[in-house]
């Protein structure tokens, strides 16, 4: 199950128009009009989703560029603690910037095509004869895919799809480091710790 916000919204717009939409009173008119409403916010979502992070670091970036000249022309001697707070957000804002450089579609498609180049080698390595070599493909592929089954089942455990929640993986939220912060490789395949990322 896919539900990269941009596929979720788009089915919920054809369910709303194939299927609801017709199903609702056709004299009670706040109930169509609200029906309308919510196709046409999912639309106007759908349509701004890929800009939302560039919009967002536009916002930054120009917030940051006021704070350096609100400082420069009116700094601690004018403003006192105000201002001294304002060029170390200015300046924390600015460290962000520089590290916020890749496009959220950059990052989906590194991961199309780190995921199309998975398959492949398995399907090259799997067609091999050496039952030894089979065997450490295995055992990496499963403890690779035990990760990404409680990561997937964790995101998705609010749609009530758990038939015992209490047995549901830790948190997404517990599971996905914080950015600037990277997996690294333990002794096991599939064994991940979490360590700062130097910069």
């Amino acid at each position: 199950m896919d539900i990269r916000p941009e596929i979720q919204i788009r089915s919920m717009i054809k369910a709303m128009i194939d299927v609801v939409l017709p199903a609702v009173d056709a004299h009670n008119k706040l109930a169509q009009e609200q029906s309308r409403l919510i196709i046409a916010t999912l639309q106007l979502i759908a349509k701004r989703l890929p800009i939302a992070y560039r919009y967002d670091r536009d916002e930054l970036e120009r917030y940051v560029a006021l704070a350096q000249e609100l400082t420069e022309e009116f700094g601690p001697a004018n403003a006192g603690p105000a201002a001294t707070d304002l060029q170390r957000l200015a300046a924390q804002g600015a460290d962000i910037l520089k590290r916020a450089q890749a496009e959220p579609a950059e990052l989906e498609e590194a991961i199309f095509e780190l995921r199309d180049r998975v398959s492949a080698l398995v399907g090259e390595v799997g067609a091999v004869q050496d039952t030894a070599v089979k065997a450490r493909l295995r055992k990496v592929i499963l403890a690779a895919s035990k990760t990404e089954l409680d990561r997937e089942r964790a995101l998705v455990v609010d749609m009530g799809f758990e038939a015992d929640p209490a047995n549901v993986p830790a948190p997404i939220e517990m599971q996905l480091p914080m950015v600037g912060q990277r997996h690294s490789r333990s002794g096991h395949a599939g064994e991940c710790s979490i360590q700062e990322t130097k910069t």
